[in-house]
């Protein structure tokens, strides 16, 4: 996330051009209600979607499961109908059974006036009874300015409630693709590698 904050950002389908919509629970397939909180998978269905991938058969039945295809976004919906993009299947965190969104902790870091960029994963935390993961956030400063990790976890925990605060912060350049992509996949690596060292 680089000084956008896309977990603010509303916006409506087009029920013209998608015959089918919805935000579900990808366990139950119940669409979640029109709260602002309950988080879901935004899935759709009808004779635009694609009929599959090609020679890939075990792709195609993950994500036409329940007979929709699963984007792999999750959402919340509200009152007055708009979509909220929260974060991806693969990037949100479960911890102590909560979903916990990574771009709701990004969006908060990002507010800091020392950040410049900054990435949050989840990292497993094995000797931490009924938690799967913490976030953990790679954070880049800007030129010239200097923080701790006490100061940005501070900044968190005055802004976000405790299975949202990040247990490590990482200071440096993010993992990125020639298009200015974070790969993620990357930190969730380095991010276990470093939790490794320090037990």
């Amino acid at each position: 996330l680089i000084d956008y904050d896309m977990s603010c950002q509303r916006g409506y389908f087009m029920d013209n051009i998608m015959e089918e919509f919805d935000v579900k629970d990808p366990n139950t397939m119940l669409s979640v209600p029109n709260d602002g909180k309950t988080i879901g998978e935004v899935m759709f269905r009808g004779n635009t979607i694609m009929m599959g991938y090609l020679k890939t058969l075990e792709k195609t039945h993950t994500v036409f499961q329940g007979g929709w295809f699963h984007t792999g976004d999750l959402a919340v919906r509200h009152q007055d109908g708009s979509l909220q993009l929260k974060d991806r299947t693969l990037d949100h965190i479960l911890n102590n059974g909560e979903s916990v969104s990574t771009l709701d902790i990004e969006a908060v870091l990002s507010s800091h006036p020392k950040v410049l960029e900054v990435a949050v994963v989840g990292m497993p935390m094995n000797d931490i009874p009924n938690e799967d993961e913490v976030p953990c956030a790679f954070v880049k400063l800007r030129n010239g300015l200097d923080a701790t990790e006490e100061e940005i976890i501070c900044f968190c925990k005055e802004r976000l409630p405790s299975q949202m605060i990040p247990r490590l912060v990482i200071f440096g350049d993010l993992a990125i693709t020639s298009t200015g992509k974070v790969q993620k996949f990357v930190l969730r690596e380095i991010a276990k590698l470093r939790l490794q060292r320090d037990q």
